[in-house]
C-alpha cells in the first residue's frame, strides 16, 4: 500500500524563490533513490472561511505563506529505506547545513497511510 510523507511549513514570502530551487534540488535527491512522487505548493487562496485556514493552522505572520508538500512512496518500508539514503547523501547534508529559510521548529510532520488512491 502507498505511502505519503506530509508536511506543512509557514516559509516568509522573500523566501518563496530560493526555496523553490532548495525543493527542485531536494526532488531529485529524493526519486534518484525511489520517491514516486514529489510536490511542493506554496499558499495561493489560503483566505478560506471553511474550516481552519491554513493561516491560522501554521499561525502565519504578516510576511508568511504556507508551504504543503507530500512525498509517495510505494510503501511504508519503501519510504524508510529511501529516507535513510536521501539523509547520507551528500547534496542533502549540505542543504541542512546552509542557512534556514523557515523555521523547522514549527514545521508539522507525519507519515500517512493512503487510503484512498484514485
Amino acid at each position: 500500500m502507498s505511502y505519503v510523507d506530509g508536511f506543512v511549513i509557514a516559509l516568509p514570502k522573500k523566501n518563496v524563490p530560493a526555496y523553490r530551487r532548495m525543493s527542485k534540488a531536494a526532488a531529485k535527491v529524493w526519486k534518484e533513490y525511489g520517491a514516486v512522487e514529489y510536490r511542493e505548493c506554496v499558499g495561493d487562496d489560503l483566505d478560506t472561511k471553511m474550516g481552519m485556514p491554513f493561516p491560522r493552522m501554521a499561525k502565519l505572520k504578516k510576511n508568511e505563506t504556507a508551504v504543503f508538500s507530500w512525498i509517495l512512496y510505494k510503501s511504508k518500508a519503501q519510504r524508510n529505506a529511501v529516507n535513510k539514503k536521501v539523509m547520507k547523501d551528500p547534496r542533502i547534508q549540505k542543504m541542512m547545513t546552509q542557512r534556514p529559510l523557515f523555521d523547522d521548529k514549527r514545521m508539522a510532520y507525519a507519515g500517512f497511510k493512503v487510503i484512498v488512491d484514485m
